[in-house]
Order: C-alpha cells, then sequence, then structure tokens
C-alpha cells in the first residue's frame, strides 16, 4: 500500500496508482491513520492517498490499511506541499483532508505553517470542480490564519459523517478537554 513513484518529478499517473478510476480524497498529514482507514472503509468508492512524511507513521498506517483489506488506499512518505504542487495531477482531488497540521506556534516558526497565503492557490489547482478542503485543528491563532487564507473561497458544512470520524490527535484533545475547530471550503 506504500506507493513508490517512478519519479519524483512528473506528475502521477492515477490509473498507474489505482486500478478503479473513482473520485480520489487525500489526507496530508495522515498520522496513526486512524482517520484515513476508517474513512476509507466507509467509502470504498473512492480512492485515498494518504500523505506522510514520517516513516514509522507511515508502516503503522499501512498495518491498518492491510488489515482493514482496503484496496482503495495508496500512502506515499513525502513532503506534502512538494506532492501537491509537483506529482498530483492537477483537478484530480474530490476532497483534501488537512487535520491538525503542526501549528509552529512560534511567531518566528509561523513561516513553516502549511497552510499559508499561497495554500489555497496551490488548492485551486489541485482540487476537481466541486472539490472541497476540510480543516481542523486545536490551535486558535493558526484557525484564524486558515479562515483568512481562505476567506476568497466559499465556506460549507462538513458532512456529519465526516465529522463524526476522529483523528488520533482529535481523541486525545477531546479526552483532556481541549476544544478542537474545523472548517471547510469549496472554490471551484
Amino acid at each position: 500500500m506504500i506507493y513508490r513513484p517512478t519519479s519524483h518529478i512528473e506528475r502521477l499517473n492515477l490509473s498507474d496508482v489505482f486500478a478503479a478510476d473513482q473520485p480520489l480524497e487525500l489526507e496530508l498529514g495522515s498520522g496513526d491513520g486512524s482517520f484515513l482507514v476508517a474513512w476509507a472503509k466507509a467509502n470504498p468508492q473512492h480512492n485515498f492517498i494518504g500523505i506522510e512524511r514520517l516513516l514509522g507513521r507511515i508502516r503503522k498506517v499501512e498495518r491498518k490499511a492491510h488489515r482493514a483489506a482496503l484496496t482503495n488506499v495508496r500512502l506515499m512518505r513525502i513532503e506534502a506541499y512538494y506532492f501537491l504542487e509537483y506529482l498530483l495531477p492537477r483537478h484530480s482531488v474530490t476532497a483534501l483532508h488537512i487535520y491538525f497540521p503542526d501549528p509552529w506556534p512560534k511567531r518566528k516558526h509561523r513561516k513553516n505553517r502549511l497552510i499559508n497565503e499561497a495554500f489555497p492557490e496551490t488548492c485551486v489547482r489541485v482540487l476537481a470542480p466541486g472539490g472541497a478542503v476540510y480543516l481542523r485543528t486545536d490551535d486558535l491563532d493558526y484557525f484564524s490564519q486558515m479562515q483568512a487564507v481562505f476567506k476568497p473561497f466559499a465556506s460549507i458544512p462538513t458532512p456529519a459523517a465526516l465529522s463524526a470520524i476522529l483523528t488520533d490527535f482529535e481523541r486525545g484533545f477531546h479526552k483532556r478537554g481541549v476544544p478542537t475547530l474545523a472548517a471547510a471550503y469549496t472554490c471551484c
């Protein structure tokens, strides 16, 4: 289930990645795979790519997806922004899931945040018509930044079935009484 592309400079041919031609959803930063595996299992009519930088995490997600016998999940160990910008085919994603990205809370480190002023332009290039971006975080400052940069997009409700599936981070926050914030947007 870990997909190793033949090139890291040419766009993926999704028919080489998945046997079935189905709508594609992408999770950036899959963590332990809790969300990705549950959502892929609930939506076998969609294909899913999970992006994660950390090898230990991606192997954990692979084991979970294998145990669930999911044929609609592929994983890649790669930097999220690079994958979106250079490898993902244009207008190929119906849903982009970004849950609890590193908030880089120190002011001098905020330049490292995935969701920044340029990120919505990247979303426009990768989202299919009618595609959506789903966001969750526990960091109020980062959430405010997310809302600001996605202001040109149309805000949409997150479907209840999607909200019901929690990430590993989210479960931990809820156990500790830490509130989480969510937003969803469409541009096309």
